[in-house]
């Protein structure tokens, strides 16, 4: 096989991975297992599909090994294949973010930029979580922190937070993370314990990224 034949198959498998992961109900089923392991039903009911459909985009995904599965009694249970698929996605999202003028409006938003003032990186966190002067709020589902969360973070849902606002130490900072730069659940909750005199920042990137880096998770 020649140097050329060697380098058409390459591009002929990059071109097979780009084809499956072509479908946006696809890629909204990787953003969900990157969340933990969930079984077809509850995946179908997080994206909106049909059962059946749902399943049909996870064979697709099986076939290319971007997910992989177990059985758990009568339940087939769906998690994230092998490899770099956690930094695959946040790459994606990332050439979105430079690409579309919508995601690029949405970044410029003071209520949603990585850069506003009351966010923190995670290199930042990191050192913070050393410290030990932080909070660290999870207003994703109790379902969502079950299955991974960044360690000592306290779960309170973003619905139910204004009703426990008193599990929050008053004279700590408090840093919100959600699912990721786009997800407004931990913007809102920002705003709402800004509102309330909390000392509040917003995690610019969230679980799935955080995972993806190889850092620490509690489970």
């Amino acid at each position: 096989m020649t140097k050329t034949d060697t380098h058409a198959l390459l591009f002929t498998d990059l071109a097979e991975i780009a084809r499956t992961l072509g479908h946006a109900h696809r890629l909204m089923l990787l953003e969900h297992i990157a969340q933990g392991e969930r079984s077809v039903e509850r995946l179908a009911e997080l994206t909106d599909l049909t059962v059946a459909n749902a399943s049909q985009h996870l064979q697709h995904l099986r076939r290319a090994g971007f997910v992989e599965t177990r059985r758990d009694g009568k339940r087939v249970l769906y998690r994230l294949g092998s490899g770099p698929i956690e930094a695959m996605l946040a790459s994606l999202r990332g050439y979105a973010d430079h690409m579309r003028s919508e995601i690029r409006q949405l970044a410029a938003d003071p209520n949603n930029a990585e850069g506003r003032h009351d966010s923190i990186s995670r290199e930042e966190l990191l050192e913070r979580i050393r410290a030990g002067d932080i909070t660290l709020l999870d207003v994703r589902s109790a379902e969502e922190y079950a299955l991974g969360h960044l360690p000592g973070a306290l779960n309170i849902p973003a619905e139910e937070l204004e009703q426990r606002l008193s599990e929050l130490p008053p004279k700590q900072d408090v840093v919100a993370y959600c699912r990721g730069p786009y997800c407004v659940l931990s913007t809102n909750a920002a705003a709402l314990l800004g509102a309330r005199n909390f000392r509040v920042l917003r995690l610019a990137a969230g679980f799935p990224d955080w995972k993806a880096a190889g850092l620490s998770i509690e489970v």
